[in-house]
């Protein structure tokens, strides 16, 4: 029996790890072709490996650092050497940050959130245009956050930049639509690479994040949230585009709690 998007090819960024790699393995497994995008090579090589190994997908890794223009623009061009074009773009790396106040945000922080968290995706959607354009078919879903919906205190920056990428997903939702590309958004409650590293530093914030859920945890990556980006890829949502979908158990229906202790200096 074929799956769900047999033989379509999907570019998946940040696939090392978290939710890109729960999508990744969810593609591979409704047959797919899929491209690990990762920044860590041996985070990449290894679910790529294992896409080809226990899901018998056909599947390569490319080195990626999405704040970067030619490595975003040599991502979609690798997919275009290996399966003739590209067919899914999952936008979903993700650079880390860090939890301060917004008056004691740098410039620096707020670059590097938005060339990784709006410029990559940006990119990305830029080079995969011409491809879905001439076959009149594709597939973007790019991952946001309920941080910037609900504004959580501590990531401005990240924040900032995925609700940029909102707006971009919705602009090109409206504009693309005519060739056949939908574009829609993810926002996932669920536990990833980067929320990990904060729960690591406030252990307090997982607890209370669990608790805060309706559902009384946080998703999983492979099993909660892949399944509705693949929903997104398929031919079920046709007409579906620029929309949000909150994967998240029910947290944006309040708002879920996110007050951690910032300190008053930088």
């Amino acid at each position: 029996m074929a799956g769900r998007i047999e033989g379509r090819t999907a570019v998946v960024t940040g696939a090392g790890d978290g939710i890109g790699r729960g999508i990744a393995r969810r593609f591979a497994a409704e047959g797919a072709n899929v491209l690990v995008a990762e920044r860590d090579a041996d985070t990449g090589e290894r679910v790529a490996a294992g896409l080809r190994d226990e899901l018998g997908a056909d599947a390569r890794f490319v080195h990626t650092d999405v704040s970067v223009k030619d490595d975003v623009v040599a991502m979609i061009d690798v997919a275009r050497e290996a399966w003739g074009t590209v067919d899914v773009l999952v936008n979903n790396a993700w650079g880390g940050g860090r939890l301060s106040r917004v008056e004691h945000k740098t410039d620096a922080l707020f670059d590097a959130g938005f060339h990784v968290g709006f410029y990559g995706p940006f990119w990305a959607m830029q080079a995969a245009f011409p491809l879905m354009k001439a076959q009149r078919w594709g597939r973007i879903v790019n991952l946001c956050s309920l941080n910037g919906v609900n504004a959580h205190m501590g990531t401005a920056e990240y924040n900032s930049a995925k609700e940029a990428l909102r707006a971009l997903t919705r602009t090109a939702a409206r504009e693309w639509a005519a060739h056949g590309i939908c574009a829609n958004v993810i926002c996932p409650g669920a536990k990833t690479a980067a929320s990990r590293r904060v729960f690591a530093e406030h252990p307090e914030l997982e607890a209370a994040a669990d608790a805060a859920n309706p559902m009384g945890r946080l998703g999983d990556p492979e099993d909660d949230i892949a399944p509705v980006a693949l929903f997104l890829a398929s031919d079920d949502a046709r007409y579906v585009t620029g929309n949000t979908l909150f994967v998240d158990g029910g947290s944006h229906i309040n708002g879920a709690a996110w007050a951690p202790e910032l300190p008053d200096h930088p």
